[in-house]
Formats: C-alpha cells, sequence, structure tokens
C-alpha cells in the first residue's frame, strides 16, 4: 500500500523563497485588513467579555438541543454546555444590564417550563469582571509572544526570534481578523485556542529553523536563498503531514463536536492553515533582513 508520506516527494526541491515577495506582499496586505477590521468593526465579544447571565440547571424530560432550540428563538446571545453530569448544564445569556437580571431569570423560565428542568443557581457576570477577562486575555497573548521570543533567542540566535515572533504576530492578527469578518464569537476558549496556535507555530518553526542551523554548518558556501529552500524542503513532508492530521482532527471537532466547541475548533482550523503558512513564507523570508553571509538576490 501505498504510505501517506509518499504523497510528498522523497526528496522535494520546490523554490519556496521565489515566492517570498509575493507572499509578503499579500500577507502585508492580509495585516492591514485584518488591523482596519479590528478597529473600525471589531469583534464579536462573548459573554465572558461583555458580561451577562450564568444559569445551571439540570435537565429532567428534555434535551440539551431541544433546550438549545427554545432559547435561541427567545433570545440573541445564548451559550449552552454540558457541566461535569449529562443532564446538567450551564446556559449563559447576554445581558450587561444589573437591574433587569430578575426579568430575564423569569423569562428564561417561561419559555423553559420547570417540568422540563430543574433550576440550581443563577450568577451575574458583570462589566467589572468581564473586562478584566478581557484585559487577562490580552495580556496572556502578549506575554506568551515575548516568552517565545526569549526561548528562541536562547535556542537559536536573536535574529530567529525576532523572525518567530513576526511570524507569530502574523497569524494572530489575521486570525483576529477573520474571526471580525465573519462574527465568530471571542470568548475564554478562543483566547485559548490563539495561545495553541502560537503553540503550534512556533513548533513548525522550531523544526525548520534548526534544519536552517544544521545547513548553515554543512553547506558553509551555499547562498542563503538556497539554503533556505533546501531547509524547508527537507522537513515538507513533516509539516504536511502533521498540518493535515491535525485539520483532520479539527474538522471532525468542528462538525461533530457540538455549538459549545466551534469557536474554539473554527479558530483552530484558521490558524493551523496561516500557521503553517506563516512557518514558510514569513518566519524564514523575515531572516533575509539579517546578512548571516554574503549573497546575492
Amino acid at each position: 500500500m501505498l504510505g501517506f508520506d509518499k504523497i510528498i516527494p522523497t526528496e522535494p526541491q520546490f523554490k519556496f523563497m521565489n515566492l517570498r515577495k509575493l507572499m509578503v506582499f499579500i500577507s502585508i496586505a492580509f495585516i492591514f485588513i485584518s488591523i482596519s477590521l479590528l478597529v473600525f468593526k471589531g469583534l464579536n465579544l462573548g459573554i465572558d467579555f461583555k458580561g451577562g447571565l450564568l444559569l445551571e440547571v439540570k435537565t429532567k424530560n428534555t434535551s440539551i438541543s431541544q433546550i438549545r432550540s427554545i432559547l435561541n428563538n427567545n433570545f440573541n446571545d445564548v451559550s449552552i454546555q454540558e457541566f461535569g453530569e449529562k443532564d446538567v448544564i450551564i446556559i449563559r445569556l447576554q445581558n450587561n444590564n444589573e437591574d433587569t437580571n430578575i426579568d430575564t431569570i423569569n423569562l428564561v423560565k417561561e419559555v423553559i417550563d420547570k417540568n422540563v428542568v430543574e433550576y440550581r443557581r443563577s450568577e451575574f457576570v458583570g462589566p467589572t469582571i468581564s473586562s478584566e477577562l478581557l484585559f487577562k486575555g490580552i495580556q496572556a497573548i502578549t506575554f506568551s509572544l515575548i516568552a517565545i521570543l526569549f526561548y528562541i533567542w536562547i535556542r537559536f540566535e536573536w535574529q530567529f526570534g525576532f523572525g518567530a515572533v513576526v511570524a507569530l504576530s502574523h497569524d494572530v492578527l489575521i486570525t483576529l481578523g477573520i474571526l471580525s469578518l465573519l462574527n465568530i464569537d471571542f470568548n475564554l476558549s478562543t483566547i485559548a485556542a490563539i495561545l495553541t496556535i502560537a503553540g503550534y507555530s512556533i513548533n513548525d518553526t522550531v523544526v525548520i529553523y534548526d534544519r536552517i542551523r544544521e545547513n548553515l554548518r554543512k553547506y558553509k558556501k551555499m547562498d542563503m536563498i538556497n539554503l533556505f529552500n533546501l531547509s524547508i524542503n527537507n522537513t515538507l513532508s513533516r509539516t504536511i503531514i502533521t498540518s493535515l492530521t491535525t485539520l483532520c482532527a479539527l474538522f471532525s471537532l468542528y462538525f461533530f463536536g457540538g455549538d459549545v466547541i466551534k469557536s474554539f475548533a473554527f479558530t483552530m482550523i484558521v490558524g493551523v492553515i496561516i500557521g503553517t503558512y506563516s512557518s514558510i513564507f514569513i518566519s524564514i523570508p523575515t531572516l533575509l533582513l539579517f546578512k548571516f553571509r554574503p549573497q546575492e538576490d
């Protein structure tokens, strides 16, 4: 049987760096569009970051999908997920006005009969807490980029660290731009997805960087562009197979995992695709800004 790894040529010789200027131009255009979307349209912040009402209920004679259908017909922003046991669920409702909490709870009880569910507790996520969560989320992303820069600097050289952070910033900005464009919920699970994307992307980038460093010692007279092409081709099979297997799992989560993790799965799908692209066409060309050895372009 033909192995999956045989889909990629044994010794590929693709000239990736010949496309670097075009790809960098396209990436800059997408970054500009993403920043414009974030500034003028913004993100569709979920309940975690806008505040809202949380209800814990125990189902009796109905399913989660039926409750979700009922609530979606009566409320604009609803999030439902299992909580511990299969018949216990958490309902999150968008509500920025503390004075209407009782009214909102009463409205929920009107649309979902007490014979169908047992109401256990209710909590309100206020604007102060939600703003703090948003700030902490931004902090987590920023500090992760700084930590990655420091790690790559120690693991390789500062030039590699700069290239890695440029690529990661590219991934995060374009992913956020797509979330804004498609109006996907931005919540705590989305923050987790972005941090996961950063880890995935840097892992792919480090594999190529390590091969570049090996080839720098092995081919001391090879010009940088050919050396970069060689290094990318050396790791191309690993890069594509890893990305495809990861995407298979993520698409399964997106289509069969339910509404609760759809925003997480979608963010991961977008991030893996962009991260794979940036590992080749952003992090590597960025190294050409630093003349490791004389070359002709």
